[in-house]
């Protein structure tokens, strides 16, 4: 191919990833919005344990992905039969792994948002809202398998369809546990995971039944899982999972710095994070498209054709993200109105928002980057660089600034280090030692 029509396939594929990215985003505009015009306490409670419920989710997609770099390689590599045996293994790990994270969450509900710093005013609805999201755990996990494994094969169309079915469910359930069963915080969590346990029913349909490259229709075989492929699968999860515990263990931290800032603070945090989102949310469709990308060339060995893939996405993403910082910059105010009712709050965020915007084109950068490196199953080095980054340069800057200018000290330390982190990762994928991690 020409780099023009590697360009166009790059663009092609990213445009669906990024419209369930952004799905993902508005359902979390929506929760926000939904329980922002209930108060700050209301707001201030899911804000408290955001973080926490990155971190059990963010296991499960590191169970994953350990998974579905494989089966892009066998695809890339035209093994359909050898990656239809492995997707059956997958999908009995996973439930596994999900059973047991959804269990430890259940168990730590109660007492987790004490432990975070939060005031008595908000723990109930806290604790509540954690322990509602820990049902929907299994259903969030296969949601997420059935749409990783889909764009494994090459197709962004159909999980994006269907994340964009799910933000609309969203709405319609969040209105009516919120609203009209009068539950609030908890109407929040259950609207969601309803939507969530629909869309994973949908997912699961289109990827063992209608793939034609994935459906287990074609031919019988076995779940139990074989040692080889449980071994490569966690040698790539592995690293996952550590940055998981270090980039979401960074925000639970920078939870407990933030806490004592109070009510207003904590939820200003909470809808600047979500505003934030709708920015770097493309970045990260973009990286779906490139792990697909990557991993379907590495599998059918032309490291020069990823190579090229990795810089066109890289390009990509940081331009898209640069025009919609230049929006947020802009509109910071009014984007924050949409979220809450608090004038306080509203402003706060609103700063919050305008000083992030000087992070999102590296913040790009490291995004679609890190995506081009799971791609090629290269996860220890990178898991390293954002535990140095984000522990050193983040927590290591808040800890010095946010005592002395409040929640402003928090963001200008968050700004730095995304810079950062952009800079380090465009080092990584400069050469070629990234690719050396083929599978198959």
């Amino acid at each position: 191919m020409t780099i023009g029509e590697q360009a166009r396939l790059a663009l092609l594929l990213s445009i669906p990833a990024i419209l369930a990215q952004l799905s993902s985003v508005m359902m979390s505009y929506i929760d926000s919005a939904m329980v922002g015009k209930l108060g700050a306490a209301q707001s201030a409670s899911i804000g408290l344990v955001s973080t926490s419920t990155w971190i059990i989710g963010g296991f499960c997609m590191a169970s994953i992905n350990g998974f579905t770099v494989q089966v892009a390689h066998l695809i890339g590599s035209n093994d359909l039969r050898k990656a239809r045996g492995l997707l059956r293994q997958a999908l009995a790990v996973i439930l596994v792994i999900a059973a047991v994270i959804a269990s430890i969450a259940m168990a730590i509900s109660g007492g987790l948002p004490h432990w975070l710093g939060g005031g008595e005013d908000i723990c109930a609805d806290a604790s509540a809202y954690v322990r509602i999201y820990s049902l929907f755990v299994p259903a969030f996990t296969l949601s997420y398998f059935g749409s990783s494994m889909l764009q494994s094969s090459g197709n962004m169309k159909v999980p994006s369809i269907l994340n964009v079915m799910m933000c609309v469910m969203d709405v319609c359930f969040n209105y009516l546990f919120i609203y009209v069963c009068g539950m609030g915080v908890r109407g929040a969590a259950l609207g969601t995971g309803t939507a969530e346990a629909v869309t994973a029913v949908l997912m699961l349909y289109f990827l063992l039944v209608r793939s034609p490259e994935l459906s287990l229709r074609r031919e019988g075989g076995s779940f139990m899982p074989q040692w080889n492929s449980l071994r490569r699968a966690f040698g790539i999860s592995g690293p996952l999972y550590i940055q998981n515990i270090v980039t979401h263990g960074a925000h639970i931290v920078a939870t407990l710095i933030i806490a004592p800032l109070g009510t207003i603070s904590i939820a200003a945090n909470s809808f600047a994070i979500t505003a934030e989102s709708i920015c770097y949310m493309p970045g990260y469709g973009i990286s779906d498209a490139a792990r697909t990308l990557i991993g379907q060339s590495l599998g059918a060995k032309r490291k020069s054709l990823a190579k090229r893939f990795a810089r066109i996405n890289i390009f990509m993403g940081a331009g898209i993200m640069t025009l919609l910082a230049v929006l947020m910059f802009v509109f910071a105010p009014q984007i924050m109105t949409m979220l809450s009712i608090d004038s306080d709050v509203v402003a706060l965020g609103a700063k919050m928002l305008r000083i992030e915007a000087f992070a999102e084109t590296l913040y790009a950068c490291s995004i679609v980057a890190y995506g081009c490196c799971v791609g090629a199953g290269d996860t220890l080095v990178p898991s390293a660089m954002n535990l140095v980054s984000m522990w050193v340069v983040r927590i290591g800057l808040a800890l010095f600034l946010t005592p002395r200018l409040g929640l402003t000290g928090y963001w200008v330390a968050m700004c730095i280090e995304l810079n950062v982190r952009g800079l380090i990762f465009l080092w990584r994928v400069r050469g070629e030692r990234w690719m050396k991690n083929v599978l198959t």
